[in-house]
């Protein structure tokens, strides 16, 4: 099942009306593009769901040992600085930044972009799509993304102003100068 992309460029939906949209949609997994496509997304199968977990904990157990920020899982959205309304598979934010938000702001769509962010290819995901969701987050102020394909047995790293740099797994991951200290080992798939 491919996800549906609505094009909203005449339609005016406010950040709050987005915002109830998705709150009586529960069962749908909505994002916003920064042109203003409704993007409807499918669950993802057992597998994705699997990888998606494992990494989520890697990064929360690495979080609760250094408190430097908070984890997210995919069922957080972000309002990002440039318009779009994006829900990574995983996503970290530093503690300042995080604390800089009022807690009606964290509590709702949190409107900040991630420091760090994770995006894992499903089965059914097409590419391009998911590579300008990357770009989107860069434009926002992303500081280090991850997009795992299983598919080509990959890690593509984004970083601002830099290409991104495909790296072949197997491979350990190094969270950088944003993540402190993580790292990660993706195996082959």
């Amino acid at each position: 099942m491919l996800s549906v992309i609505l094009n909203l460029d005449t339609v005016e939906l406010t950040d709050e009306q987005f915002y109830r949209l998705c709150q009586v949609n529960q069962d749908w997994q909505l994002e916003r593009t920064a042109k203003g496509e409704l993007i409807v997304m499918p669950p993802v199968g057992g597998i994705s769901g699997i990888l998606e977990a494992d990494f989520i904990a890697d990064l929360g157990i690495w979080n609760r040992q250094t408190g430097l920020g908070k984890v997210f899982s995919s069922s957080t959205i972000f309002r990002l600085p440039n318009g779009g309304d994006r829900s990574p598979d995983a996503a970290w934010v530093s503690l300042e930044r995080w604390q800089s938000l009022n807690s009606e702001q964290q509590e709702k769509f949190p409107p900040i972009c991630p420091d760090f962010v994770l995006e894992l290819r499903s089965r059914t995901d097409e590419l391009a799509p998911l590579r300008e969701k990357m770009q989107e987050y860069l434009e926002s102020g992303l500081r280090l993304g991850w997009l795992m394909n299983p598919q080509a047995q990959q890690v593509e790293i984004y970083r601002p102003n830099q290409s991104a740099e495909v790296i072949n797994l197997p491979a350990t991951l190094n969270g950088e100068d944003v993540l402190q200290g993580f790292q990660l080992f993706v195996p082959c798939f």
